[in-house]
């Protein structure tokens, strides 16, 4: 495994960093640093999604043929990590990440000429259909209806923990369109509009006090069969192939990023012996995570396969991370107990009570709970990691 990067890559990070260096505002550096989830208000992610759609950067992962740069995995990575370092705020994964490699997938070509670029310029701003109520990890037992009729699909039923919704012009969305069977083989994957009549979105507040995401009410919503991802039924193994791309990889940036702001932060609490070795803890667990994620990207430079690594990457990266977010809390002390969300708003002229680094703390923290449960709770990937790997 060779980690040295060429002098064609040295080139390439010196023009990432003098882009990012002229591109990126004081608002939005402000926004990316004080961010406490993977979701960044719209008004920031998009407006940074257009700088980038402008230079062809907005897509890394994607192929020249749909509009994506046409890196190199080490480019990819270097882009990754500059970003962070230079604290650009995080663009809405749903579009670019998640159902956009599924289109290029399993779209028709009509599809993909529709949606991708849409999804490029940000014009399109997507949302998560998957979990309803009773049916979270145990994705398979979702009952959300889709009745056939005619040219369109009828809609009854809920999802919820629904991310961004009320900002969402559209959704992909998983449904059942046959009860015969084993509980996958009935799933349907659809696109739909968020306008349609009989959608209701009602806000769910976080413990962090943040409005991010949202219960969605299917009012026999009617949605056009054009909007079916796949064929009908086997909406699983779309879903399937798009969890290869929300879980794993790619966060040991971050994690290093936090960790420094940490020890920044943590001042005469450094002091005391026993959150040093903490600190040091999760200084070993990082470093262990960013050797993983360069054999991962090894491997992929090699055109190989990484298998169940996103798995265990999963695991170890919402773990490492959970952990900093209580060192920052510890660090913050009562100040961090201060909810002021007013004051992290980028360009606000609200003098925080406290450090800066205590506006974030716990609000992270809160919300960062749910990052082992997301995706595919930590319990299912170690499940995932006994069987292929352990052979158990």
């Amino acid at each position: 495994m060779d980690l040295d990067l060429t002098p064609d890559d040295l080139a390439f990070r010196d023009e990432v960093r003098a882009f990012l260096a002229e591109n990126l505002t004081p608002e939005l550096k402000a926004a990316g640093a004080r961010q406490t989830s993977v979701f960044v208000e719209p008004r920031y992610s998009l407006a940074w999604q257009r700088i980038l759609h402008r230079k062809g950067w907005v897509a890394p992962s994607w192929p020249r043929e749909y509009g994506g740069p046409g890196w190199s995995e080490t480019q990819r990575a270097i882009f990754a990590a500059e970003c962070v370092q230079a604290s650009a705020p995080s663009l809405a994964p749903m579009g670019l990440r998640m159902v956009g490699p599924c289109i290029m997938r399993y779209g028709t070509d009509a599809q993909k000429a529709h949606y991708l670029p849409r999804i490029l310029s940000g014009e399109d701003y997507w949302c998560q259909g998957y979990s309803e109520p009773g049916s979270g990890s145990d994705l398979a037992s979702l009952q959300l209806r889709a009745v056939s009729d005619g040219d369109d699909y009828v809609l009854s039923g809920s999802k919820i923990w629904t991310t961004h919704a009320h900002h969402a012009n559209r959704m992909f969305c998983l449904v059942r369109t046959s009860t015969d069977g084993k509980p996958q083989a009935g799933i349907t994957f659809l696109l739909l509009d968020m306008a349609s009549p009989g959608i209701k979105v009602d806000p769910i507040i976080t413990l962090a006090g943040e409005h991010e995401v949202n219960q969605v009410f299917f009012d026999e919503v009617r949605v056009p069969r054009s909007g079916r991802l796949g064929e009908e039924n086997q909406g699983w193994t779309v879903a399937k192939y798009l969890l290869e791309f929300e879980r794993g990889g790619g966060s040991a940036p971050g994690l290093k990023m936090q960790l420094e702001r940490l020890r920044q932060a943590a001042g005469d609490v450094l002091a005391d012996a026993h959150y040093r070795r903490k600190v040091a803890e999760q200084e070993i667990a990082v470093q262990a995570i960013d050797i993983s994620e360069l054999r991962v990207l090894s491997a992929l430079a090699g055109g190989k396969n990484p298998g169940p690594a996103s798995s265990m990457l999963k695991t170890q990266g919402t773990e490492a991370m959970q952990g900093i977010d209580t060192l920052a809390v510890e660090a913050a002390g009562l100040y961090a107990a201060v909810d002021q969300p007013e004051a992290r708003e980028a360009g606000s002229n609200v003098t925080p009570v406290g450090p800066d680094h205590s506006l974030t703390a716990m609000a992270r923290y809160l919300n960062n709970r749910a990052a082992s449960i997301y995706g595919g709770s930590n319990e299912i990937q170690r499940d995932i990691i006994a069987r292929l790997v352990l052979g158990l």
